[in-house]
């Protein structure tokens, strides 16, 4: 467990840092896409959320597990984290020693269960259905066990990922299963998530209350609650409510319920720490009219762009000359032989963009290194640090 710590810590330190991200264009003169990492940026959300949530905060893995990504918000301060799987499982434990994983998925095999449990220590373990509790006790014998049952909450049109419609027990249902896990001798708790990009503060309180409802329907006090992620990110096209809205909400939830002093709250959020952090750089290949080919696309790190409508500031670069200050919408071609990886939004960028110019992609933090597949031979891996401001905030 050591030795691979070690050689995790240093792979995430192989990598080069730049003042801004002008000065990675200059000294790389990249032709294959380049993260940009803000260590600042990612320090500054990891340390605000935790100074807001009234809990502990468990970083979603799944939303960006490069290892320099972990390590920075290891760094602020973040110590707990969401998995989902044996192999981020493994990442956290062998990467960060004190650091405490959290096995988060619903549906596990038998053997994940197992080494989860035996190899890597894991205890809580969430289930939305009688059997995988019992899975879930099989495999681990239940000694030292805390099952947090997963309800279902419904469809909230201000989220864009409806993220119970796999998962989450039915009020009756979880109840039943607070009430077995309990009497199987497991610590109990209860989570939820209202969807991810979530732009309504008050369905977090809404989902407490279903909370409230199904801890007196079972007659068990839990001692951990899960609010979940869906913390939102204002995007070139979605404004969303300030954290603090969020928070509000929340606490309020959780005063209602009253809960003892020593119920653990737990938050998974994910997008909101680290889309504003990372930006990507990628060079144009050619232009056919308003038509730019550039060397990363929707089976690479802009996967969500095909999936729901969000838009990110973007930036044309040259390193001979200025580009044009008038603007023009461009639609983008990803690189593959697919005719489908093309980004449906347009993106306004110098009129005069050439194949050649470089185009900074602002806020790809979230789901884009951790989708992104192997297709036709592309795959972005490059990561280098900049210290300058997002054009997000800059603008």
């Amino acid at each position: 467990m050591e030795l691979a710590s070690a050689s995790r810590t240093a792979k995430a330190k192989d990598h080069r840092s730049f003042q801004d991200v002008a000065s990675v264009v200059m000294a790389l003169e990249p032709s294959y896409p380049v993260f940009c990492l803000r260590p600042e940026v990612l320090e500054e959300n990891a340390r605000r959320f935790m100074s807001l949530f009234p809990g502990t905060v468990l970083y979603a893995v799944k939303c960006n597990p490069h290892p320099m990504v972990l390590d920075v918000l290891y760094r602020a301060g973040i110590r707990h984290f969401d998995t989902a799987s044996l192999p981020e499982i493994a990442q956290i434990r062998e990467t960060f020693p004190n650091g405490h994983a959290y096995f988060m998925h619903p549906v596990k095999g038998r053997a994940v269960i197992k080494n989860a449990y035996t190899v890597y220590g894991i205890r809580h373990f969430v289930v939305d259905h009688m059997s995988e509790l019992d899975k879930v006790l099989d495999e681990t014998g239940g000694e030292n066990v805390v099952i947090i049952v997963r309800l279902h909450t419904p469809p909230v049109q201000a989220a864009l990922y409806h993220l119970a419609s796999k998962f989450g027990a039915p009020k009756d249902e979880a109840a039943e299963l607070l009430r077995a896990a309990k009497a199987r001798g497991c610590g109990t708790g209860l989570a939820f998530h209202v969807g991810s990009q979530c732009a309504d503060p008050t369905v977090y309180r809404k989902a407490l209350a279903l909370v409230g409802e199904i801890i007196e329907q079972a007659g068990v006090d839990p001692i951990c609650l899960d609010v979940g992620g869906g913390f939102p990110v204002a995007y070139a096209n979605a404004e969303v409510p300030p954290l603090e809205d969020y928070m509000d909400e929340i606490r309020a939830g959780l005063k209602a319920l009253a809960l003892k002093p020593t119920v653990e709250i737990f938050a998974e959020p994910g997008r909101v720490l680290v889309a504003d952090g990372c930006s990507l750089i990628v060079q144009v290949q050619l232009r056919k009219g308003e038509g730019l080919y550039i060397n990363d696309g929707i089976y690479g790190s802009l996967s969500e762009m095909a999936q729901v409508d969000l838009r990110m500031p973007a930036r044309v670069i040259r390193l001979d000359g200025e580009a044009s200050d008038e603007t023009r919408a461009f639609t983008l071609n990803g690189p593959t032989c697919d005719s489908l990886d093309v980004l449906p939004a347009a993106f306004d960028l110098a009129e005069d963009v050439r194949e050649g110019d470089w185009i900074e992609i602002d806020q790809v933090g979230a789901y884009s290194f951790a989708l992104a597949t192997r297709f036709n031979g592309f795959y972005p891996e490059t990561f280098v640090e900049v210290y300058d401001a997002p054009p997000a905030r800059a603008r």
